[in-house]
């Protein structure tokens, strides 16, 4: 008998891709195989992001593409896009299923069970699936009344009703056995006003911490030598578990902010023998003076903070709803850098934002320029509907945000190359990537996230110490130390 085979492609964030690695075990575990390309699937599952119009584009796009190159599949569109707006993609030919956030723990089920599919395995991993009957899925739907060939299903219910948290290792596909990264916290409480993503991954959740400890030590004992965890709001991570901030230190001095990601951090040091963890990014009121301390003080912890900005005008920020000033951030930002010398530092910027006048544009490109990023992530706002930026007057045309968009790339190329070259002589810790490119080198990841090429040979998913003698285009060149 043929097994059915089936296809992921995921769009969008890390998180969107840790939804995807989970989904994919819903259907191994249902016996499915996977399809090494969309073309040779019977089910193609397109994961969605819907956090910029260009990114709605591309998952329509992906849809035509798939009916062209494999009209025979069925197609399952989940995911962001599918929450926001799930009869714009059922209107879409091709289209067999539409399944919201609020029900895609259930997306193998729903397929294999409507395609007349074996689906005799049981739950396994973070996800938890309960059974289908009919529809009954446990709170409220939105999904079509007929139910009749040709005619898409969508199923999507109230995205704050839901409390499944998604999580499986995703792995980089070039580097697949070095550096998984581990969603331990989805959906987000704050309500800033050009993002749709409370709307669409509904209220901040956390994997408990037994879980999160077991998978860790899981991937260690598989091999793994670098962990990195992230979320939609990482720093939040616990809240929704009861764990509350400490009044006082052991020592009895006052401590600020929640600790519950920093006792998380603790507990993962511990309690699992993983030689490196990796911190994804963290809001800037959540990187308190214990986060900053535990990062900088152990060697197990890479060096490497994001911390997101998206505006250095106070007046941007406001209009944001962001919940910081720009002098806080100011001082977060240079106390990781007083901490940590030598660590990687970066964030992600908007420009366009409605009503950003020149003056609050300099704002920003004058915070930029002084504080010491190593990186930037720069976007252009997108308006997307029903949140209220949207609805703001004065929305900058897009030839004016792009051009900023250019200047700020710009200094961030300048600064990246500045901080490499400030490296030559040094010594760094790297892992290794993979081996056996054309001038016999290796490629590696330091542990302050820059790319280094190794002479030589060096077996992948080693940490080895290095010499750094050069810098080339955006990677140091570097000799490995002997052991």
């Amino acid at each position: 008998m043929n097994v059915a085979r089936f296809y992921i492609e995921n769009f969008g964030c890390r998180a969107t891709q840790a939804d995807g690695a989970a989904l994919e075990r819903q259907f191994l575990e249902r016996g499915l195989e996977r399809a090494h390309i969309a073309r040779d699937a019977e089910i193609v599952v397109l994961n969605t992001c819907t956090v910029t119009a260009g990114a709605d584009k591309d998952a329509r796009a992906s849809i035509r593409r798939l009916q062209r190159l494999n009209p025979d599949c069925r197609i399952l569109v989940t995911g962001c896009y599918a929450q926001r707006a799930p009869e714009e993609l059922a209107a879409l030919p091709g289209v067999t299923w539409v399944v919201g956030n609020s029900h895609k723990h259930q997306v193998a089920e729903i397929a294999t069970a409507s395609s007349g599919l074996s689906s005799s395995s049981s739950a396994g991993g973070f996800v938890p699936l309960g059974r289908l009957a009919g529809h009954g899925l446990g709170f409220p739907l939105k999904h079509n009344e007929v139910d009749c060939v040709g005619q898409p299903e969508v199923i999507v219910g109230d995205i704050f009703a839901h409390t499944e948290l998604m999580a499986a290792p995703v792995f980089e596909a070039a580097n697949e056995r070095t550096r998984p990264n581990l969603k331990i916290q989805d959906g987000c409480d704050n309500r800033c006003s050009f993002c749709v993503i409370p709307y669409v991954r509904g209220q901040s959740r956390s994997l408990p911490e037994a879980r999160v400890l077991a998978e860790v030590q899981i991937l260690v004992d598989a091999g793994y030598r670098e962990v990195v965890i992230s979320g939609i709001n990482l720093g939040r991570w616990g809240r929704d578990l009861g764990q509350q901030p400490s009044a006082v230190s052991p020592q009895g001095t006052q401590l600020s902010g929640d600790l519950g990601l920093v006792n998380l951090i603790r507990a993962i040091l511990t309690q699992t023998s993983l030689e490196k963890l990796r911190i994804s990014s963290v809001e800037p009121m959540d990187w308190s003076d214990e986060l900053i301390e535990l990062v900088a003080s152990s060697p197990r912890i890479a060096k490497h903070a994001h911390v997101p900005m998206q505006s250095g005008s106070d007046a941007v920020l406001r209009r944001m709803h962001r919940k910081y000033r720009p002098w806080h951030y100011r001082e977060k930002i240079s106390r990781i850098r007083r901490a940590m010398p030598h660590a990687a530092i970066g964030a992600d910027v908007m420009v366009g934002f409605p009503g950003e006048t020149e003056a609050e544009f300099a704002e920003t490109r004058r915070m930029v320029e002084e504080l010491p990023f190593t990186y930037l992530h720069v976007f252009t706002y997108s308006a997307r509907p029903g949140t209220p930026a949207a609805d703001q007057p004065e929305q900058v045309p897009v030839r004016l945000a792009r051009e900023r968009n250019a200047v700020l790339r710009e200094m961030a190329s300048a600064k990246k190359a500045a901080f490499l070259r400030s490296l030559i002589g040094r010594e760094v810790e790297a892992i290794t990537l993979q081996s056996g490119g054309a001038g016999g080198f290796t490629e590696a990841l330091t542990d302050n996230y820059l790319k280094a090429r190794i002479d030589g040979t060096i077996e992948a998913n080693r940490w080895v110490r290095l010499h750094v003698g050069n810098v080339e285009g955006e990677a140091l060149i570097a000799r490995a130390k002997a052991a």
